[in-house]
């Protein structure tokens, strides 16, 4: 006889590739028909599960979308902040964390269509929005105020609204050299950008940011 611990601990790894199977299915239809016009029976189909089951997950529509903006939060916050150390001087750390947040930016496709759709419901759904700077905004801005704040030395007065400026330029530049395929129109590289961050930030140095 299998051990009831064995039994529940198989089950929840059931229950968690489920639930990754209709995340899965539910980003294809949010980022194809945006927040309003997709249907929990839309989802049902490409998640290659019964509306049922759809519903023994997730009690409604905004409980799966809200689901599915902190799984893509998760991976997101992990691919930068997770993947580059932040034990080090400013000027390394920072200048790395600003060439894997452009370069995860440029390559990242779904999440250009994810923050196209935000947009496009913001108004209607400013609560989805919330759910949104929840779980990706806040906690890359509380990361790196919390760096700022343990290195004096680069004397900031307000280490918070520092964050906000290199999360809000980072999001000016996915904006319009990818988002709204401005490249043309306001041209801008990754090396330019990050060397007046840094210079902003009293930080000198050879950046090797590509282009």
């Amino acid at each position: 006889m299998v051990p009831a611990s064995e039994q529940t601990d198989a089950q929840q790894r059931r229950a968690l590739l489920k639930v990754e199977q209709i995340l899965q299915g539910a980003t294809q239809v949010f980022l194809s028909q945006g927040y309003d016009r997709a249907s929990m029976d839309q989802v049902a189909k490409p998640a290659g599960v019964s509306k049922q089951t759809l519903y023994v997950y997730f009690a409604d529509k905004k409980a799966l979308f809200k689901a599915l903006v902190e799984r893509m939060a998760k991976q997101r916050f992990q691919a930068v902040f997770e993947e580059t150390s932040l034990e080090g001087s400013p000027e390394v750390v920072l200048p790395q964390l600003l060439q894997k947040g452009f370069t995860r930016i440029a390559q990242d496709i779904e999440y250009h269509d994810f923050i196209r759709m935000m947009i496009g419901e913001s108004k209607r759904f400013p609560e989805l929005v919330h759910v949104f700077f929840r779980n990706i905004t806040v906690p890359g801005i509380e990361t790196i105020s919390d760096y700022l704040r343990n290195h004096p030395e680069l004397e900031i007065p307000d280490a918070e609204a520092t964050a906000h400026i290199l999360v809000g330029a980072s999001f000016f530049y996915m904006l319009t050299q990818e988002i709204m395929a401005g490249k043309d129109v306001l041209p801008m590289t990754q090396t330019r950008l990050s060397a007046s961050l840094m210079h902003l930030l009293g930080i000198s140095g050879e950046l090797k940011a590509s282009p």
